[in-house]
């Protein structure tokens, strides 16, 4: 009972707390004339934004730009997720080799990144791409890729017309292939093997991809960037905004991923490792098929915070002047004279962002750990 009325009486002084920053942040806002409200979302943004996923101009709404600068967010928070967890495991995996000068170039790549704020990594790779050459003599990557002071040049794939056909043939492919997973699994409960199953399975998505596209004469081609005398014609040209900030999330988060993944490998029983040894499997066999499978049910918790930290520091892109959501957000504050309702909105965005990664990561999590038991 003293338990219950001590707990009552917290969240009562809490209440009393939030009720006395509610009421202070009222007056302070009335002495200062400003409003609360989201009705300017329909008024005229009246400004441009650099680079946009989607048609947008000076004479749409605030509610548009705001929806600009929340897809770049997105679009940078899933390309640097995917690209940093590529780059972190590999780390993860260098900071254990055997290999003395891999080992250690991975420790001092974690190091340096760690130990270092991101915002002055930002910085200084933004400073670098600004001083690279020009496009008459920008540098050439392998795959028809450039690199120059407009940004970076790549190939875009574009679909051809038979494209439609090529993927109802995949996905059709991709729903036998699932259906024999299914019955593998059935199979291996019942105590038989499943292998042939699933392999025959998979080849069916193969052979669909390669033959369907050789039936349609190429569902996906290329358009390759043709340097012109002042710029790039064709292909992606990502801005060097863009380039250095995902460039920045990526190499830094990565760093803290690759910890995550070196201490998930450690975790697992060396008994389980030389288990995998007696019974001939390689390094690579028995770390793909033993020990990474193990290590997931360690490595993903972790990995859930990073990503959301890669998220939330994707609103660094102002330090580089690219136009994300608390960029855009920024102008409107400041054009409005809303600057409240905006940041109560950019909060509530971020928080529903973080809560979606840590929903999927979740039900990912228990999957693994399920296939764990």
């Amino acid at each position: 009972m003293l338990r219950a009325v001590a707990q009552l009486a917290a969240l009562g002084l809490v209440l009393l707390f939030a009720a006395w920053l509610l009421l202070n942040l009222g007056d302070n806002m009335r002495q200062s004339r400003l409003s609360f409200g989201f009705g300017f979302l329909n008024s005229t943004a009246g400004f441009d934004i650099g680079e946009t996923l989607f048609a947008y101009s000076a004479t749409d709404t605030y509610l548009r730009a705001f929806l600009v600068g929340l897809a770049n967010t997105l679009l940078v928070s899933l390309l640097g997720i995917i690209l940093a967890t590529i780059l972190g495991v590999i780390t993860g995996v260098a900071r254990l080799s055997k290999n003395w000068l891999v080992n250690k170039i991975a420790a001092g790549y974690v190091e340096l990144m760690r130990n270092t704020p991101l915002l002055v990594q930002l910085v200084l790779i933004y400073a670098v791409m600004i001083q690279l050459p020009s496009v008459a003599n920008s540098i050439a990557l392998p795959g028809s890729i450039f690199l120059n002071q407009r940004g970076l040049s790549m190939p875009r794939p574009v679909t051809e017309p038979g494209f439609g056909i090529w993927l109802a043939v995949v996905l059709v492919a991709v729903g036998v292939a699932l259906a024999a997973h299914i019955v593998a699994g059935r199979r291996e409960d019942a105590g038989r093997s499943p292998g042939r199953l699933r392999l025959a399975g998979l080849l069916m998505v193969v052979l669909a991809a390669i033959g369907g596209g050789i039936v349609v004469g190429g569902p996906i081609g290329l358009d390759v960037p043709e340097q012109q005398r002042f710029n790039f014609v064709g292909g992606l040209t990502i801005s060097p905004e863009l380039t250095a900030l995902l460039f920045g999330l990526v190499i830094y988060t990565a760093a803290f991923i690759g910890e995550v993944v070196r201490g998930g490998i450690q975790a697992v029983r060396r008994g389980q490792i030389e288990a995998a040894s007696s019974i001939g499997l390689t390094d690579m066999q028995t770390l793909r098929m033993i020990v990474f499978p193990q290590a997931l049910r360690i490595i993903v918790p972790p990995l859930t915070s990073q990503y959301l930290n890669l998220a939330k520091n994707s609103s660094l892109a102002i330090a580089v002047g690219f136009a994300d959501l608390f960029s855009v957000s920024r102008t409107m504050a400041n054009q409005t004279g809303n600057p409240i309702s905006v940041i109560v909105l950019v909060m509530a965005t971020y928080l529903v962002i973080s809560l979606v990664t840590s929903l999927l990561m979740n039900i990912y999590n228990r999957r693994v750990q399920v296939l764990e038991r």
